[in-house]
């Protein structure tokens, strides 16, 4: 029995631990735009955290399948609560593929005991939010790698007990070679700034960092110039596969909450169930989110497979999952918003919270940019004259 199938009985209610959780601080979080400790502390607690630590290390073994069943239901809950969990799935995945032997044996196994939460940082000011770019160099100075970096944006970076963070690498000051650095919280000497008082998702608490300290050099996760290996065989499609399965759980989320409404007693006072216009944008909630979720699923074993995700048509169909479901389910939960109308669509009191949904996914499209996406791709679609399909 695999170490995912020995778990796949329980994993279920661990997740539903951490639900509860949220959805019981959901409207505290977002109303102060405070990080949701007490998720967090759960998901600690249920070990959750380890849910892509392998079994070897003393945790759960899950992969894509499990990621996206877990952030899935997570973001029916609470959206910031669900990413928060798929970014740090992403972080632990990367050092379990890239990391050496002393960082994994090290590092690992305080995950799977639920002491470690990883944040990431990749932003930085002047690349524009380009991934595969860096102006902080990583200095080598005998002791040990020097890291001075300011990252705008880190999610839930004044919380984490660990940094997966993107770094020039040593000895270049060419911006497009990236290394990535793994350092932990007493490690680094961290300043937050600005105020985090963002449209939605604010109890992400995606605050800005200076992070400044020495770590020493088994925790460079890969080769030295080795990022964009990482990011295109690992980080990224994580990435894209965690996102899209937190905005489709939160449009689901929205739709399962309208139908409840819909079929209640006051539902059934309230709504008119023969009326087209209801029906019709009913139908189109769902279409939106089906579509979203054939997309994921196929990606996701296209993922799973093994093969060459640098591949031009790969990489068209994971940054076209990330555009699809960045735009699909926001305008999943707008039709929604439309068939109920103010009272129950747009008022922040509504047992539907369709305005905090709606909010917190206006924010896909800029969480790495779709318009970024959509350029790369249309230079990817000029070379593929077949208009081939991955898995097809």
């Amino acid at each position: 029995m695999t170490a995912v199938a020995a778990t796949a009985v329980d994993l279920a209610g661990r997740v539903e631990r951490v639900t509860a959780v949220a959805r019981e601080h959901a409207r505290r979080t977002d109303d102060e735009a405070v990080f949701p400790t007490e998720a967090l502390a759960e998901l600690r607690a249920s070990g959750l955290l380890a849910l892509m630590v392998p079994a070897a290390y003393g945790g759960l073994g899950g992969g894509p399948a499990e990621l996206i069943d877990c952030a899935e239901s997570l973001a029916r809950a609470d959206l910031s609560v669900a990413l928060i969990f798929a970014m740090h799935c992403q972080q632990v995945a990367t050092v379990v593929r890239y990391g050496g032997d002393e960082l994994r044996a090290t590092l690992l196994p305080c995950i799977a005991a639920g002491e470690r939460y990883l944040a990431s940082v990749t932003t930085a000011a002047g690349t524009g939010g380009h991934l595969l770019s860096a102006t902080a160099p990583l200095r080598d100075t005998g002791e040990g790698l020097l890291i001075e970096r300011f990252a705008p944006i880190v999610t839930g970076g004044a919380h984490a007990d660990g940094f997966l963070i993107t770094m020039g690498s040593p000895g270049t000051d060419a911006p497009g070679q990236v290394c990535l650095v793994y350092a932990e919280r007493e490690q680094l000497r961290i300043t937050e700034s600005g105020q985090w008082q963002p449209m939605g998702m604010r109890a992400s608490h995606s605050v800005a960092l200076r992070l400044t300290g020495t770590v020493p050099r088994h925790q460079l996760i890969g080769a030295e110039h080795g990022f964009r290996e990482i990011s295109l065989a690992l980080f990224s499609p994580l990435a894209h596969l965690g996102w899209a399965a937190c905005w489709l759980g939160a449009a689901a989320g929205a739709l399962s909450r309208v139908a409840t409404l819909l079929r209640s007693p006051d539902g059934r006072e309230r709504f008119d169930h023969r009326s087209e216009l209801l029906l019709t944008r009913l139908a189109r909630a769902r279409h939106r989110i089906d579509a979203v979720h054939a997309l994921l699923r196929h990606t996701q074993h296209i993922v799973e497979d093994g093969g060459d995700l640098s591949a031009a048509p790969v990489q068209m169909l994971l940054n076209g999952l990330k555009v699809t479901a960045a735009e699909s389910c926001r305008q999943a939960v707008e039709e929604l918003v439309d068939a109920v109308g103010l009272r129950h669509g747009y008022f922040k009191d509504s047992d539907t919270y369709l305005e905090r949904v709606l909010r917190d996914l206006r924010s896909a499209a800029l969480n790495y940019h779709n318009d970024r996406l959509d350029l790369a791709d249309g230079r990817h679609v000029l070379l593929d004259r077949k208009v081939t399909h991955v898995g097809g």
